[in-house]
């Protein structure tokens, strides 16, 4: 059993260490200032990214599990907790792109520091404090992902219109026509097995009932989108729910996110010419549901995905592997380019129970006025979703890589 676990404990150390690497490598590009930039009260900057992430391993591993560590600095708790009340005050959230100290420099060596505590600690952890390196590891990932998101956000922001890298021109590629395949009919069950990873609100599993339906096999397009807009579609009050209508109207909303009048977006490799053949991206839920009211079909439910996606292989598609810009493209997978609006609204399953101490408050408490998103993103970590995940935001929310695969019923 030793063996075992000390077995595990290694392979978990090599996933820990790539996981750690990628945050570095995704902002290695930035200056100072890019790392600084905070678009939005909602969105947060890349160096608080790096230095929240490794305060979760900090607080929750190294404090309370291994003794001999000492903080690299005391001060940094303060600044770094995100949301977690048990943990005490801190910094607004509003107000983070106004830490201009620590540097980033000074970042990247509390990384190391506590990479190494990690490093040394981690043979002799016990098995219950080993799982809470793999939720830092998959908590890492998502803000990896929110790192770009967020990064893009920022530099949209800038007349010049920087780009984070260099991304590779869009290759040529077919609109085959929208097809339709059949889903499940009757009892399924949806939520994470138990054993192995997943997070506390994709369980339990537990029985559903599907209505006759069909699924989109791909996402809505570039090009699809571009024919709704034609349409005079974000002007006519009959395709929109209310709230939906009154954020049109409000924020003036006439395109998908980074979209120009030009036939452009934004994109973190600078401007370019809008892909039609690629899945539309940054639109919110309420975009997602008056395009399908549009098109004469509707959104999935949360259900009819994940049973829909049972059968694929969560690893394939465009997603993120490297450093580097990255954006949606044709040809994809179940899993990538784009995470899908539902129809479902992020709330409990039936039986759930809300983990003890500071770590309960990780995703339990958001659980209102939020809807699920399925799938995986071109920046989702590869390995990082699968068809249980479950990912959300509020209606209103597009800087995320967020798509729609339509449904109807049969």
């Amino acid at each position: 059993m030793a063996t075992r676990s000390h077995s595990l404990s290694g392979q978990l150390a090599d996933r820990l260490a790539a996981t750690r690497r990628l945050s570095l490598d995704l902002a290695a590009p930035l200056s100072e200032a890019d790392a600084n930039l905070q678009p939005f009260p909602d969105a947060s900057p890349a160096k608080w990214h790096l230095a929240h992430t490794t305060w979760f391993f900090e607080t929750f591993v190294l404090r309370d599990h291994a003794p001999r560590y000492r903080p690299f600095d005391e001060r940094f708790h303060f600044l770094f907790n995100s949301y977690y009340e048990a943990e005490g005050d801190r910094h607004a959230r509003p107000k983070r792109g106004l830490l201009s100290r620590p540097s980033l420099a000074e970042v990247r060596d509390w990384r190391a520091h506590v990479d190494e505590a990690l490093a040394k600690a981690m043979p002799n952890l016990p098995a219950a404090t080993l799982e809470l390196i793999e939720l830092g590891i998959n908590h890492e990932q998502q803000h990896q992902e929110l790192l770009l998101t967020d990064l893009l956000a920022g530099l949209a922001e800038n007349p010049l219109e920087p780009a984070y890298g260099e991304l590779s021109a869009p290759a040529c590629f077919a609109i085959g026509p929208l097809t339709w395949l059949p889903g499940r009919e009757g009892v399924a069950k949806i939520g994470a097995v138990d054993g192995g990873f997943a997070f506390d609100c994709e369980r339990p599993k537990h029985d559903v009932i599907l209505t006759p339906h069909q699924i989109a096999a791909r996402p809505v397009t570039n090009c699809e989108w571009s024919e709704f807009i034609a349409g005079g579609c974000y002007s006519n009050p009959s395709l929109w729910l209310s709230d939906g209508w009154a954020w049109v109207q409000q924020e003036k909303i006439t395109a998908p996110l980074y979209w120009h009048g030009d036939g452009t977006i934004f994109t973190l490799g600078g401007r370019r010419e809008i892909d039609g053949a690629a899945p539309v991206s940054h639109i919110s839920f309420y975009e997602a549901d008056a395009f399908a009211r549009w098109a004469g079909a509707r959104l999935p439910t949360e259900a009819e995905w994940e049973d829909f996606a049972s059968g694929a292989d969560p690893w394939l598609g465009h997603q993120l592997d490297t450093g580097g810009p990255v954006i949606p493209r044709p040809g994809g997978g179940v899993f990538g380019d784009v995470w899908q609006w539902t129809a479902s609204a992020y709330l409990p399953y039936p039986g759930f129970r809300i983990a003890e101490g500071a770590v309960g408050e990780y995703n339990g408490k958001f659980m209102s006025g939020q809807m699920v998103l399925k799938g995986a993103s071109c920046a989702t970590p590869r390995g990082h979703s699968r068809a249980s995940y479950r990912n959300f935001f509020p209606p209103a929310a597009r800087w995320q890589f967020t798509g729609v695969r339509l449904a109807r019923d049969a």
